[in-house]
């Protein structure tokens, strides 16, 4: 059940969505989508909003289009994307991607690591994460979506979680 809370949280996150280009297009689902009531797409996510169980999982589904080349994000969803994807560095980065937005947002890390997710390792994901145990940066520095402190400091920006950009060349 989707609380005011996380329709207040559901609509910040859908107007960030649309500013850095990740297109949302409400659509029936059937039962057979990874999350309840999403689907990827070619640059966009799909969702079903009566299926939809928790808000926050739209942020780690935008982080698998974000961390996906331009290239292959607009072949999401059809059979000439390669059947790897996402590998498991693109799964941590989209789990790093995912807290960084949450953070840009000033939502709760509950909000996307929420107790039903991530094969019970939300809390984990939290700990990490707040202390600073940032997993897959350099992964989202190697796709120029961010600068780890020390890079941040010789180029004089600021360092995740700001991001330089949100999505992927």
């Amino acid at each position: 059940m989707i609380t005011k809370n996380d329709n207040e949280a559901l609509e910040k996150v859908l107007f960030f969505l649309n500013t850095i280009g990740i297109d949302i297009i409400e659509k029936k689902l059937d039962e057979t989508t990874f999350l309840p009531g999403l689907c990827l797409g070619a640059n966009c996510i799909y969702i079903d909003f009566e299926k939809l169980l928790y808000p926050g999982d739209i942020l780690h589904e935008a982080g698998h289009l974000a961390v996906t080349t331009s290239s292959e994000r607009k072949l999401v969803g059809t059979e000439e994307m390669p059947k790897d994807w996402p590998t498991q560095g693109d799964e941590i980065g989209a789990i790093l991607w995912s807290y960084a937005a949450i953070c840009h947002l000033e939502l709760p890390l509950e909000f996307v690591f929420h107790p039903n997710g991530y094969k019970n390792n939300s809390d984990w994901f939290i700990s990490n994460f707040s202390s600073g145990n940032h997993i897959g940066l350099p992964f989202l520095e190697w796709a120029g979506l961010t600068l780890s402190e020390n890079r941040a400091a010789i180029e004089g920006k600021k360092a995740f979680p700001i991001m330089q950009k949100w999505l992927r060349d």
